[in-house]
């Protein structure tokens, strides 16, 4: 079975009433409740020493989440060390929504991973661009997210080695929501959609991807890699 971890901030369902009520018991126990059927799942916060990513926990996981959004800055630098060895050496991460400004997900692309936004809570439709992926598996031609917030292009990061989800918003705008990278022997899926003001996480659909992302971005068996002198 494969070990999830899953990292929230936890600070603005603490802080704020209209996020609370959305996720009263915090998104990430939206995200494991989701997940936790078919996978091994431990949740951590911002708050715990160490954020709860101690070496010992990044060493019992597989697949990573992160859900950070006004609090990137106050992650120690340390567990974001850990995460991009662990991420080398073959964890999976996957990075949610407004995480595409944290720190680990920064370091591993290597770029501003800026955008653009807007707040306005308009319909979003999540088009499947590679139906052929794994991340796909059982879902429709689009997921239509009644309400949601726009992110636009340009997306600053490196063209990814897959894209499975385009999305188009009624402004008329479109992001590249659902990008795959490798970096070392880890895998990493940016998925866009998950304000924490609207009950995204609560879709079915959206559920799907992120069990199926779980399952694609879990480490697998393969040749061993050898660095450094060869006699």
């Amino acid at each position: 079975m494969v070990a999830v971890t899953i990292w929230n901030e936890f600070r603005h369902e603490r802080e704020d009433d209209e996020v609370a009520a959305v996720y009263p018991d915090g998104i990430h126990a939206t995200l494991a409740a989701a997940l936790e059927d078919d996978h091994e799942v431990r949740t951590a916060t911002l708050d715990d020493p160490e954020h709860g990513l101690t070496e010992e926990v990044l060493d019992g996981t597989d697949v990573l989440l992160w859900w950070g959004h006004k609090a990137h800055d106050e992650v120690d630098d340390l567990v974001v060390d850990r995460v991009q060895e662990r991420v080398l050496d073959g964890m999976g991460l996957l990075v949610l929504h407004s995480g595409h400004y944290s720190k680990p997900f920064k370091r591993l692309m290597g770029t501003t991973c800026s955008l653009q936004w807007r707040e306005d809570g308009a319909t979003e439709r999540l088009w499947v661009v590679d139906p052929g992926h794994p991340i796909a598996d059982g879902l429709d031609e689009y997921v239509e997210l009644p309400e949601t917030e726009m992110y636009g292009e340009p997306f600053d990061v490196p063209e990814p080695d897959r894209l499975v989800f385009t999305s188009w918003f009624e402004g008329g705008e479109v992001f590249r929501s659902g990008c795959c990278y490798r970096r070392g022997s880890g895998r990493i899926f940016y998925f866009r959609p998950g304000h924490e003001t609207y009950p995204i996480y609560e879709n079915e659909a959206v559920r799907r991807v992120l069990r199926n992302a779980v399952d694609w971005a879990a480490p697998t068996e393969g040749a061993p890699r050898t660095f450094g002198h060869r006699d």
